[in-house]
C-alpha cells in the first residue's frame, strides 16, 4: 500500500491560528457550558482570540481541548464538535482545498500545508487497488485527550470532505477504543464503525479521488496556494522566539532560570522578550509549564524515577508543588499518570 503523500509535519506541536479555539468556546456556550472556563486554561484573552492574525502555540489549543473534555468529554460531544469544523473554518487554506480541481488535488494540498490546520492526530492517506484509506496517528497525543481528539479530528476531516464533495461516503470505519453508543457515530460518518480495531481508519472508494470538485477554479487555487505559502513562512518566523525559549528551557532540564536570564541569552531585553512572546500568543510562564510538563511526562514514563525525583530534576523545592502543577496541567496526579501510561503500554494490541 503506497502513501498518497506524506503530511508536512509529523507532530501536532505546530503554531496555529485562533479560529479553532474561538469555535470551541462558541460550541461550549451553545451547549450551556461555561465557555470562560476554556479560556481560563490558557494565557489568551478574548481580545487576542478575536484577532485573526494572532498565532498561538499548539499547547494553548490543547489546554482548551482539555478544559472542554473536563466539562463534557463524551464521544457524542467530541463528534458533534468535529462536525462544527467546515471548510470555511480554515480560511485561505480551506478556500484552496475547495477550489482544487479534484478530491485528490485537495488532499495533496491539505497534506502539503497540514500545519495550517488545527488537527492533533496526524493523517496518513494510502492508496491501493480498490482501497483508499485514511488512518489517524494519535501516538503523540496526550493520553488523557487522545480519544476525544481522534473523534474530533476525524469528524472534522469528514465534515470538510463533505463540503468539498457532498456525495462522498465511507465504506468502512474503525476505532481502537472500546465499543460505544453508535448513534452519534452514524450521524457524524453515515456508517456504524467497528471498535477495538488496530487503528483509527476510514476507507473510501478510490474512484472518488478523480471526481471534479463543484467549486474548482484554477485561478483561485493558484492565488490561495501563494497566500498559504506566505502564511506558512510567516508562522514559522513568528514561532521562532517561542521555540528559542523552549530550547533553552529544555537544555536546563525544565529548571526555571528566570525570564531575565533567558532574555540575556537571547541578547534581548526582558521587556522585548515579553512583548514578542505575547505577539506569538504565549508567555514565558506558559513555556516554562509546557517544557516542564513534557519533561515530567517523559521522566515518569521511564518508571524508574519517583515523583520526588522528577520534582527535584525539574527544579521544584518540594514534591507537593510539582504534584499541584502536574494536576493543573493534566487533570491527574503524577502517580495516576504513570499508572495509566504503564497500563496503556501493557494493554493487548487492538485495545
Amino acid at each position: 500500500m503506497a502513501e498518497l503523500a506524506a503530511p508536512a509535519v509529523g507532530d501536532w506541536d505546530f503554531p496555529r491560528g485562533t479560529a479553532s479555539i474561538e469555535l470551541m468556546t462558541r460550541f461550549a456556550a451553545d451547549r450551556g457550558l461555561p465557555a470562560e472556563h476554556l479560556l481560563s486554561a490558557t494565557t489568551l484573552s478574548p481580545e487576542l482570540l478575536a484577532d485573526p492574525s494572532v498565532q498561538v502555540d499548539a499547547r494553548q489549543e490543547l489546554a482548551v481541548v482539555r478544559a472542554l473534555a473536563e466539562l463534557d468529554g463524551s464521544d457524542a460531544t467530541a463528534l458533534e464538535l468535529g462536525r462544527r469544523y467546515r471548510v470555511t473554518t480554515f480560511g485561505i487554506f480551506g478556500f484552496a482545498c475547495i477550489s482544487s480541481p479534484t478530491l485528490q488535488d485537495a488532499m495533496l494540498f491539505a497534506l502539503r500545508y497540514f500545519d495550517l490546520s488545527f488537527a492533533f492526530c496526524i493523517p496518513h492517506v494510502e492508496l491501493e487497488s480498490g482501497r483508499l484509506t485514511l488512518e489517524l496517528d494519535d501516538s503523540r497525543v496526550p493520553a488523557d485527550v487522545a480519544r476525544f481528539l481522534v473523534l474530533r479530528d476525524l469528524a472534522a476531516i469528514f465534515s470538510v470532505m463533505r463540503d468539498l464533495l457532498p456525495e462522498i461516503v465511507l465504506e468502512d470505519l474503525s476505532f481502537r477504543h472500546d465499543e460505544s453508543t453508535v448513534d452519534p457515530y452514524r450521524v457524524a460518518f453515515g456508517v456504524v464503525p467497528r471498535f477495538g480495531a488496530d487503528a483509527c481508519r476510514a476507507t473510501l472508494d478510490p474512484a472518488l479521488l478523480m471526481l471534479p470538485l463543484p467549486q474548482a477554479n484554477d485561478q483561485t487555487v493558484a492565488l490561495c496556494a501563494a497566500q498559504c505559502e506566505a502564511l506558512v513562512a510567516r508562522k514559522r518566523r513568528r514561532s521562532g522566539i517561542s521555540q528559542q525559549v523552549r530550547e533553552r528551557l529544555v537544555r536546563l532540564g525544565g529548571v526555571d532560570a528566570g525570564m531575565d536570564e533567558i532574555a540575556r541569552q537571547l541578547t534581548l531585553s526582558t521587556r522585548t522578550l515579553r512583548r514578542r512572546l505575547s505577539e506569538s500568543g504565549t508567555s514565558y510562564r506558559a513555556l516554562v509549564d509546557e517544557v516542564r510538563q513534557a519533561l515530567a511526562e517523559e521522566l515518569l514514563d521511564t518508571g524508574v524515577l519517583s515523583v520526588e525525583d522528577v520534582a527535584y530534576r525539574l527544579g521544584y523545592a518540594e514534591a507537593s508543588s510539582f504534584i499541584y502543577a502536574f494536576k493543573r496541567w493534566t487533570g491527574m496526579t503524577p502517580a495516576a499518570f504513570a499508572r495509566r501510561f504503564r497500563a496503556a503500554r501493557q494493554a493487548p494490541p487492538g485495545r
